[in-house]
């Protein structure tokens, strides 16, 4: 029989475990709440986070990279980039380079539906037009959610034009040659439109308006680096990073 020494020894141990087992489970469901805590932090401050500087001028670093990649792959295929724009007959535009390299984004559906042979605002196009392009779209400026402040460089001696360049054109290196450039709110454009008003605006130094970010924006060469040039960037140094065979040195930016 047990005595009343053993009764209140497995009594005693009974506890034990029970408060050994209470505090593995509290520990359990600490982690467990942390681990929550970590992802729903992650879902829910991200969006909170991408308002400050930092993450917005990452996210329109890889937006351009994305761009220069499909610009690339775009040559890859048809042996030069893409015109600054189509024309129709009587030399009108009818479409930016932005929706001929949409199938190089992931946009292959798209593309097939917008009717290239009319104007990019017809009617005929009035689904594509209505189309959000997270590819186009800077996270630091004001504009409506259809429009895009990346806008090519274009001029007979830039890296776009009616006539198609190559990576032969380049004389002056495609390291120090800027395609495509951010420009403010003021400026932005629907993505679809064969407009670039870019040039005259990064050709001054301290531009007014300034640029998207603080200090300046970010800027797409044709060998498909990004960079930022800041605001201050001379007007001779941003001359020659516009011309594709121009000659010119190209100072520190």
């Amino acid at each position: 029989m047990k005595t009343e020494r053993d009764r209140l020894r497995n009594s005693r141990a009974e506890a034990s475990q029970r408060a050994g087992a209470g505090l593995s489970e509290i520990l359990l469901t600490m982690g467990i709440l942390v681990v929550l805590m970590a992802v729903v932090g992650t879902g829910f401050l991200r969006p909170t986070q991408m308002h400050t500087p930092a993450p917005r001028r990452s996210h329109c670093r890889n937006n351009l990279k994305q761009i220069g990649l499909a610009l690339h792959n775009y040559h890859s295929d048809y042996g030069s980039f893409p015109p600054a724009f189509t024309v129709d007959a009587n030399g009108q535009p009818l479409h930016s380079w932005r929706t001929l390299i949409l199938p190089y984004l992931d946009q292959q559906a798209l593309y097939k539906f917008i009717d290239l042979s009319k104007p990019w605002n017809d009617p005929a196009n009035a689904t594509a037009l209505r189309e959000i392009l997270t590819a186009y779209a800077c996270q630091s400026t004001t504009m409506k959610d259809e429009y895009t402040t990346y806008q090519a460089l274009v001029g007979p001696e830039c890296a776009f034009s009616v006539a198609p360049k190559q990576f032969r054109n380049f004389k002056d290196g495609t390291s120090n040659t800027v395609m495509v450039v951010e420009t403010p709110s003021e400026m932005a454009m629907h993505w679809m439109d064969p407009r670039d008003p870019a040039t005259p605006f990064f050709l001054k130094a301290n531009p007014k308006p300034a640029g998207p970010h603080t200090g300046g924006g970010h800027v797409l060469l044709a060998d498909g680096t990004v960079r930022f040039l800041i605001e201050n960037t001379s007007s001779e140094t941003r001359k020659a990073l516009s011309t594709i065979a121009g000659g010119e040195t190209v100072g520190e930016f």
